[in-house]
């Protein structure tokens, strides 16, 4: 997640006392197999996604050359400007990896954890260069914003997300009006049907708020995590591929016309047909 030891170790630090608050205080118990599992897949990342950040890289240095112009990054209001436009940009990317299940395929991994909990922050998927999300970031360079800025933004807005991925912190006051904070995480992540596709923001809430994917927090918490087909593997080889596993199934016993309805809509949305022994008598047709 950081490769900086002075940012690694006080990241590990917020794992340690999560740690104790769960086990000591809260007595919530914690799942040290998918805490591993999570780290497992951290680190199975670090080897796998360098070569797709090639790919991204140099979409993002020809989008710079296609831009009217660049604006400078020792501005300040430059910096508050792309940060703004960042939020906006990752809401949506947000929103259409819930929304799109070939995008979904790859996002999946992170809400594959059955506890949140903070290893599950660093539970991301290795195929993010596949299903393309991080298009909707390349607008923000061709408009002005130097790669690099929108690298050193992002990189920012994720490591804000990590300390979101916790129950330890309940509800923060007025900052909940306008900050993503732990409480509206949780309910991001909870897998009950009143709370799916919700709460999409990375630092700011507010694009939630704006376009109706607000969700709060019931008092008293209670929710379910995970997905809404629960994932049992503590494999970390299996968690980044098992969405795609299903989405290939899928594809493989349908229909060449409906492949398109599969890979791009909802998740979950498609129904194949049954098959003709699986039909009652009553539904033959005559």
């Amino acid at each position: 997640m950081a490769r900086n030891p002075i940012v690694l170790t006080l990241l590990l630090a917020a794992v340690a006392a999560e740690y104790a608050w769960r086990v000591h205080f809260s007595r919530k118990g914690y799942d040290w197999r998918a805490a591993l599992a999570s780290f497992g897949v951290m680190l199975g990342g670090a080897v796998v996604k360098p070569i797709g950040a090639v790919a991204i890289t140099a979409t993002l240095a020809a989008a710079a050359l296609l831009a009217p112009w660049q604006f400078a990054m020792d501005d300040w209001r430059v910096w508050l400007a792309g940060f703004v436009a960042l939020e906006f940009a990752y809401y949506w990317h947000h929103r259409y990896s819930h929304t799109v299940r070939w995008m979904w395929a790859t996002h999946s991994v992170h809400h594959s954890a059955n506890e949140f909990a903070l290893p599950a922050a660093v539970r991301l998927g290795w195929t993010g260069v596949v299903s393309l999300a991080w298009l909707f970031f390349v607008p923000l360079v061709l408009i002005g914003f130097p790669p690099l800025m929108v690298a050193a933004l992002l990189g920012a807005n994720l490591l804000y997300q990590y300390l979101l991925h916790t129950e330890a912190v309940g509800k923060l006051g007025p900052l909940e009006y306008v900050l993503n904070t732990p409480s509206h995480h949780r309910a991001h992540h909870s897998s009950d049907r009143p709370f799916l596709d919700c709460n999409f923001g990375g630092v700011l809430i507010v694009f939630d708020r704006m376009f109706g994917t607000f969700r709060e927090e019931p008092d008293g918490g209670g929710l379910t995590y995970g997905l809404v087909e629960k994932l049992e593997s503590n494999n970390p080889f299996t968690i980044p591929f098992h969405e795609w596993g299903r989405l290939l199934r899928d594809l493989r016993g349908a229909p060449f016309r409906d492949w398109p309805r599969i890979a791009f809509g909802r998740p979950g949305s498609y129904k194949p047909a049954p098959r003709d022994e699986e039909i009652s008598p009553r539904e033959q047709p005559v």
